[in-house]
């Protein structure tokens, strides 16, 4: 994980398997390719979490419980390390809402055919059938098709930033994220207020 500021804002930058949660200012970021980021928020009390986790096998049987599955419980594994962190800083379970990013398909791989599927399907089925056993609202998402994703998750309006990666990488992808993110901050500047800490 990696924590950049300007001022008293920060952006964090998760890997594969981190996850953060935030109660400030802040931004979270990822790049995605067959891996999952859900971006959980209860916006009553201002938290923000996201995660970053993918379910490694190569591929899996279609007729298998995604929850029997070793997948499944790495997945709910990486789920509940994100929400215990948001409850941990405040949150309340009843108020968690969801917008779930990632699953491409980036290697076209013809062996996902017959009774089985690829590791990137597995990864959005598993989202949306755990958000949905968890009673968690899936207001937003982007999953699948053949793109990578840059996204910024904002704590001043819970709004998610994404950029699709197409296969030939601009060498301007830096700048574009980094703008990317400052406009998210300015938004936060107008609904985060100053906090005065001597009072």
């Amino acid at each position: 994980m990696r924590i950049e500021t300007i001022g008293r804002f920060k952006r964090v930058i998760l890997s594969p398997g981190e996850y953060h949660a935030a109660t400030d200012a802040t931004v979270i970021s990822t790049l995605l390719g067959s891996c999952i980021a859900a971006c959980l928020y209860d916006q009553t009390n201002k938290i923000i979490g996201m995660n970053h986790f993918l379910l490694s096998n190569r591929r899996y049987s279609r007729d298998l419980p995604i929850y029997a599955s070793e997948a499944g419980r790495y997945g709910i594994h990486a789920m509940e390390l994100l929400i215990n962190e948001m409850l941990d800083k405040g949150a309340d379970r009843r108020f968690l809402k969801a917008k779930v990013f990632g699953g491409a398909t980036i290697i076209m791989n013809r062996e996902s055919a017959g009774n089985f599927v690829c590791v990137s399907d597995v990864n959005c089925r598993f989202i949306r059938e755990f958000l949905s056993n968890e009673g968690i609202p899936l207001v937003a998402e982007d999953l699948g098709k053949q793109h990578g994703r840059v996204i910024h998750f904002s704590n001043g309006d819970f709004s998610v930033y994404m950029r699709k990666i197409a296969r030939n990488r601009s060498t301007r992808l830096a700048q574009r994220d980094r703008d990317c993110w400052q406009q998210a901050i300015e938004v936060q500047e107008k609904t985060i207020p100053v906090v005065d800490i001597w009072r």
